[in-house]
């Protein structure tokens, strides 16, 4: 959430960075709600002050034996319109509050200014993609031919956007998330946890799904629970309401869950394949960092991604996100995106954000400083890898001219040994 001083002594800032991210959202908007806010409090303080005024005067009166009556009919005249006043104010303060609720986070002023992907900045590129002398097939057409995607039956069992994986395909996965959650936690200084994966209004608020992006989940009906659309939402409340010690920082959180997204606006968009699913299982990282600290922080991160791309002997690009490409909480994005033969393209595997005190501020997250008082943390985070995503790329970069795939080097140890992936016969 932005902070609310900053849109009342500048506004222009926060309009200047409204524009650049091409949002509709008008500031002339708050300024009108939060003074109609401030009109009501300062009215209400007034009467308030009146009615102190008349208290004693009716105390005054009583102790001189006089009668009081006609002041007391005033202080009951005070108190009925204060009551009235008092209900106005705390809506103008929630409308206040839902139109700040509203607001996407400022971009970094190292962010590019571009309506949308296309106006994405490539910072730098991994690996040669392969030059195949057969004609190479999309993830869905090896995968399902070698028997390890079944998308039928699972049409049958839930609708499109799913799929059940089948023998090697499913143990594959298993070993993409074992090798992921070994590498942040024995290589790198991150903490595995095992969240919930449904989390409650107020959790789903903090990081920013909640209130603008409600179409998007999947809510329970008879529950005031949502299904989690990525790890990032209950790694980055575990902190929700405390303060930690700056000696605390960096702290480094990663998850394996299942992510579960309704695809709201993306009809007709990646309807075959692993790409875009309603049910998808992805290691999340997440940190928390001091804010003098949270680019270099930033920086690890999107390492941490493009080394496990490495080890996989994946090509990807590494591209910054433009102002009209970033996510709603994030003041500045990177994107890695792995080479698929199939597609003859790059598509997006990693998404980084450093998100700045935005989500912090919403879920009440702060630091004490040595000597100072509570700040709020910058959060960030990043996915450290999607399976799903992983093993289109694997199955497309990896697929043989006979039909088998090999398994790279890096999960054979996660896959008993297992070398090639024989075609059936």
């Amino acid at each position: 959430m932005i902070d609310l001083k900053l849109v009342q002594k500048t506004p222009e800032v926060l309009a200047r960075a409204l524009a650049n991210r091409h949002s509709s959202i008008d500031v002339a908007e708050f300024a009108e709600l939060d003074a109609r806010r401030r009109s009501l409090l300062a009215e209400v303080e007034t009467l308030k002050g009146q009615r102190n005024a008349a208290s004693q005067e009716v105390a005054k009166l009583k102790r001189a034996g006089g009668s009081a009556d006609h002041m007391m009919e005033e202080l009951g005249r005070l108190s009925a319109r204060i009551k009235e006043l008092d209900a106005e104010a705390e809506a103008a303060k929630a409308a206040v509050e839902a139109w700040l609720m509203a607001v996407p986070n400022i971009p970094d002023a190292s962010v590019p200014v571009g309506r949308d992907e296309t106006e994405n900045v490539e910072v730098r590129r991994h690996g040669e993609p392969r030059v195949f002398d057969f004609p190479v097939r999309e993830h869905f057409d090896v995968g399902g031919a070698l028997g390890g995607l079944d998308f039928e039956r699972a049409g049958r069992l839930a609708g499109s956007r799913f799929v059940v994986l089948r023998g090697w395909a499913a143990r594959l996965e298993r070993a993409l998330v074992n090798f992921y959650l070994d590498t942040h936690t024995q290589e790198e200084d991150y903490v595995e946890i095992n969240p919930p994966f449904m989390v409650n209004r107020a959790t789903m608020t903090g990081t920013g799904q909640l209130p603008k992006f409600e179409e998007d989940l999947f809510k329970l009906r008879s529950w005031e629970y949502y299904l989690i659309p990525t790890a990032e939402v209950p790694l980055t409340n575990l902190h929700a309401g405390e303060v930690l010690e700056e000696s605390q920082l960096p702290v480094a959180y990663c998850a394996a869950t299942p992510c579960f997204r309704s695809e709201a606006g993306s009809y007709g968009k990646d309807t075959k394949g692993l790409i875009r699913q309603h049910q998808f299982i992805k290691v999340e990282m997440v940190r928390f960092a001091h804010p003098d600290d949270s680019f270099h922080q930033l920086d690890i991160m999107v390492r941490s991604a493009e080394s496990l791309l490495e080890k996989l002997g994946l090509p990807y690009r590494t591209i910054t996100l433009c102002t009209g490409d970033m996510g709603f909480s994030s003041a500045k994005t990177f994107d890695v995106e792995v080479w698929l033969p199939g597609q003859n393209t790059y598509r997006e595997i990693s998404s980084c954000s450093n998100c700045w005190d935005f989500q912090a501020r919403r879920a009440g997250i702060r630091f004490r400083p040595k000597g100072g008082k509570p700040q709020f943390v910058h959060t960030l985070n990043g996915s450290g890898l999607p399976t799903g995503r992983t093993l289109a790329a694997i199955l497309e970069n990896y697929q043989q001219k006979d039909g088998s795939l090999v398994i790279p080097d890096v999960l054979r140890p996660y896959m008993g040994g297992v070398e090639v992936i024989e075609p059936q016969r």
